[in-house]
């Protein structure tokens, strides 16, 4: 953990939707930047080295001729890219695309017929996605700067939608589901990645800024997840657990003031709480049937 310094400073912070913003966009600039120099990213409290939740996503064979960078920015929490099973000559957009390893990597499954979007409202995040892009060679790829709550697509023009560890980053969660829903075509895809919880977590995690960055305080219990996505006008929702986490994993993912205040019993509810899961829905291929 980097309690003293780094992305966990300042993280016990008062949690409202602009602190919440303003400290995502600022640790994740600190990620790009970390990365770009060569350094591990982490989705929990340490920026210098891959923690519990973001390490071994991605097989040796399937990020072979990617930028190192690309990899090093990655924030994941799963594959979303094993989920999708995206075809030749489909679009996909990836929400909150980081460093791009996910759009590099959709790219090459859609092939030179299709496209791969990211959306990443951080700048040097972009920069780093742009660099990325150009060292892999990979043409059928666009970056966009916008926030996951408004994508600056229009409507109906994506086959897909990937996103990895970030829906949980959100305050506004029920409008990027909305945003989702309005930008698939009829009979797309929702595949996403993310933290998800299986029990609710205690109120001081729930109120730190370094937890809700570090992908944990956001995330939205199972159930919840997939009647928002029935709200937004999806069918056929569902949650498959891929990855779960016991306390010996929170030595690099939740900060040591929170570990001091929950005690051994309190980290030990907290870690069996959330889970990385594989999120899927689909946009009906006609109406939008949604529940009222």
């Amino acid at each position: 953990m980097n309690e003293s310094g780094g992305c966990c400073r300042g993280g016990s912070g008062i949690t409202n939707d602009k602190n919440i913003k303003a400290y995502v966009k600022e640790k994740y600039g600190q990620v790009a930047e970390n990365a770009d120099s060569g350094k591990n990213a982490s989705c929990g409290c340490s920026c210098t080295s891959k923690d519990a939740i973001t390490r071994d996503l991605y097989a040796e064979a399937e990020i072979q001729g990617l930028p190192v960078a690309a990899l090093l920015a990655s924030m994941g929490c799963a594959n979303p890219i094993a989920l999708a099973d995206l075809n030749p000559g489909e679009v996909v957009l990836d929400l909150g695309s980081g460093g791009g390893i996910d759009v590099l990597l959709s790219a090459k499954r859609v092939g030179p017929t299709g496209k791969a979007y990211g959306l990443d409202m951080t700048e040097a995040m972009l920069t780093l996605a742009m660099k990325n892009k150009a060292e892999a060679g990979i043409e059928n790829v666009e970056f966009l700067k916008g926030e996951i709550e408004n994508v600056p697509l229009p409507d109906a023009c994506v086959d897909v939608i990937i996103s990895n560890c970030v829906i949980n980053l959100s305050t506004d969660k029920d409008r990027v589901l909305r945003e989702a829903f309005r930008v698939l075509k009829p009979g797309g895809r929702f595949a996403v990645a993310d933290i998800v919880l299986i029990k609710e977590m205690p109120q001081v995690v729930q109120n730190h800024l370094a937890m809700w960055a570090g992908c944990v305080s956001g995330a939205l219990e199972i159930n919840d997840y997939k009647l928002r996505l029935l709200e937004a006008g999806f069918v056929d929702a569902e949650v498959e657990i891929v990855k779960t986490y016991s306390e010996d994993d929170a030595t690099d993912v939740i900060p040591n003031e929170v570990v001091r205040q929950l005690g051994k019993k309190g980290m030990a509810g907290l870690m069996s709480s959330f889970v990385s899961g594989f999120v899927r829905a689909t946009k009906p291929k006609s109406g939008t049937l949604k529940i009222t």
